[in-house]
């Protein structure tokens, strides 16, 4: 397990989706708004990659791959 690392960022955000975030999540901040919402892009990733080989096994499944 690595160790997490942190770093300062000045960057430039979209105040509305900030805003969504905060609500979406229950929190204040909106340093831990963002950190949440990126965990969630992670944890997406994850789950993607971990069902992946299941590709076709389902029958009769037309859908192209990946599901969305």
């Amino acid at each position: 397990m690595r160790a997490t690392a942190f770093k300062h960022k000045h960057l430039k955000l979209d105040q509305k989706k900030i805003d969504f975030a905060k609500r979406y999540f229950g929190v204040d901040s909106e340093q831990e708004a963002i950190d949440r919402a990126l965990s969630l892009l992670v944890e997406e990733k994850q789950v993607l990659a971990a069902i992946k080989p299941l590709k076709g096994n389902l029958k009769d499944d037309r859908r192209p791959w990946p599901y969305r």
